[in-house]
């Protein structure tokens, strides 16, 4: 079959194989790997309708085979599949609201997060390309919130990775952080004084330090990325909206695909899933107060300000690194201006503008307050018996808005997360808190394992951004943990 490669978003002559994408993480000009537009698969009519009685473990099959069967043989492929998506372990729900909109639950998997998805996924394509290979990695993951949870439950215990995750100090919750800080053995967690974006550039500018890497292992590759910016993370999140289409579809009719969006590889993934053939109208990108893209849509113009704090923890992202994809998916360039060491100069450079009406037409994006969160969440519990979190509140309010209150287009809003893992957001919008998870209770009780980063980050123009400080502290702790 086709081998379908994939390029950098900084040199579109840079071309590799899944494989190499994954291994890699992030390519070596600092680009994330993407696909031409040209080049994504299409699937039939026929082939989407004969979703309908598939289960989620099949439909990704389905989507992802014609990426990857040229690397990974069918059978094992399937395999991979069925294991990732086992239901009794990551069951999805899709839930009717009212008229004709509808939830989808992506939050019933082991760190009750739709981050499970791709992060299983992920481990097991990891895994299997290392043990062929007879390889090690160390994979590095910056988190908002849920990411560094989904990626050390899914990677945890397995003998060629270790988990290095980099987040926020003061800026996820406790349900969150334990998560990661409890699991202890390949997981390593480490809290870093600064929000998402200095985690976000730490993991790049480590990933790109083949000396350090070759001076740690004597292996200049030795290190990947289980971020948004792996083609292991992306792909998988195109099976989401084929999965909700499915189980909603009436008549052909196209839907409204609503979602939450911090980094932006969820609404990337939906990207291509209708770019493949699935009839989605319209994609709605609603996103808290950080509200760059937003305005790009309507001005034109990227400018990164600094981070705002707002309820939806895992969307604090001021630079969303998946724009660099979306803005290549539309014929534009999106890129960091970076000194000779690496370290970036400006952040979110617009050298090529992407087809902006054509952004336009497929995609509408708004910004939600903090204030809205909370009415928001109260609105859906008290018309509908409903109790959404904090992210899955942005996705409501942002699809209530563009429908202005008249839900008669069949339309789906992801949510993200159990709001068990926010009892105290939920009780300050209810005034009730949410059931505890299971696993949630249990990882209270247990005790954590983090390894601090004290260094403080620059502070420049007004936004954190990562210091030589904290990166040298990083690489002397490393050091420390593989010496």
């Amino acid at each position: 079959m086709k081998q379908i490669l994939f390029h950098s978003t900084n040199n579109k002559n840079k071309k590799v194989t899944f494989k190499t994408g994954l291994l890699e993480g992030l390519a070596s000009d600092y680009g994330l790997y993407m696909i031409d537009r040209k080049d994504v698969p299409k699937l039939s009519e026929k082939q989407i309708e004969g979703m309908k009685s598939k289960s989620y473990a099949d439909i990704s099959f389905d989507v992802l085979y014609p990426y990857l069967g040229s690397e990974i043989p069918g059978n094992k492929l399937k395999e991979l599949l069925d294991d990732a998506y086992d239901e009794k372990v990551i069951p999805t729900k899709i839930q009717p609201v009212t008229g004709k909109s509808h939830i989808m639950w992506l939050s019933n998997g082991p760190t009750y997060s739709f981050k499970d998805y791709a992060a299983r996924f992920f481990g097991r394509t990891l895994n299997y390309f290392l043990i062929v290979d007879k390889k090690r990695r160390i994979v590095f993951v910056a988190t908002s919130g849920d990411t560094g949870g989904a990626v050390a439950d899914a990677l945890f215990g397995l003998d060629n990775v270790d988990v290095v995750i980099f987040y926020p100090k003061d800026s996820i919750s406790d349900e969150q952080r334990r998560q990661m800080t409890t699991l202890k053995g390949n997981v390593y967690a480490i809290p870093v004084n600064g929000d998402f974006d200095v985690c976000q550039e730490l993991s790049k500018k480590l990933l790109g330090d083949k000396e350090f890497a070759y001076k740690l292992f004597k292996d200049r590759e030795r290190f990947t990325s289980a971020n948004s910016i792996s083609l292991g993370r992306l792909l998988p999140q195109s099976v989401y909206p084929f999965y909700a289409y499915s189980r909603v579809s009436e008549n052909g009719e196209p839907f409204i695909a609503s979602v939450p969006s911090g980094n932006f590889g969820d609404m990337m993934g939906t990207i291509l899933a209708k770019e493949m053939g699935l009839p989605v109208g319209k994609i709605l990108c609603g996103v808290n107060e950080n509200n760059e893209f937003p305005i790009f849509l309507d001005t034109g113009k990227y400018i990164i300000k600094p981070t705002k704090v707002s309820p939806s923890y895992a969307m604090n992202v001021s630079d969303a690194s998946n724009l660099r994809r979306l803005f290549d998916f539309y014929g534009g360039h999106l890129f960091d201006e970076r000194d000779a060491n690496g370290n970036v100069i400006k952040a979110g450079v617009i050298r090529k503008m992407p087809d902006l009406q054509q952004m336009i037409m497929d995609i509408f994006s708004m910004s939600v307050s903090n204030e809205q969160h909370y009415e928001t969440m109260k609105k859906v519990f008290d018309d509908y018996g409903i109790i959404i979190e904090n992210h899955g509140a942005v996705a409501w309010k942002t699809l209530d808005t563009f429908l202005e209150g008249n839900h008669d287009k069949l339309a789906v809003a992801y949510e993200t997360a159990n709001p068990g893992k926010f009892p105290e957001d939920i009780k300050k919008a209810i005034k009730r808190y949410p059931n505890t998870p299971k696993g949630i209770k249990k990882q209270a009780t247990l005790e954590e394992r983090t390894y601090e980063l004290k260094s403080n980050p620059d502070i420049i123009n007004g936004s954190k951004r990562l210091s030589q400080a904290q990166y040298k502290e990083a690489k002397e702790m490393l050091s420390q943990i593989y010496s």
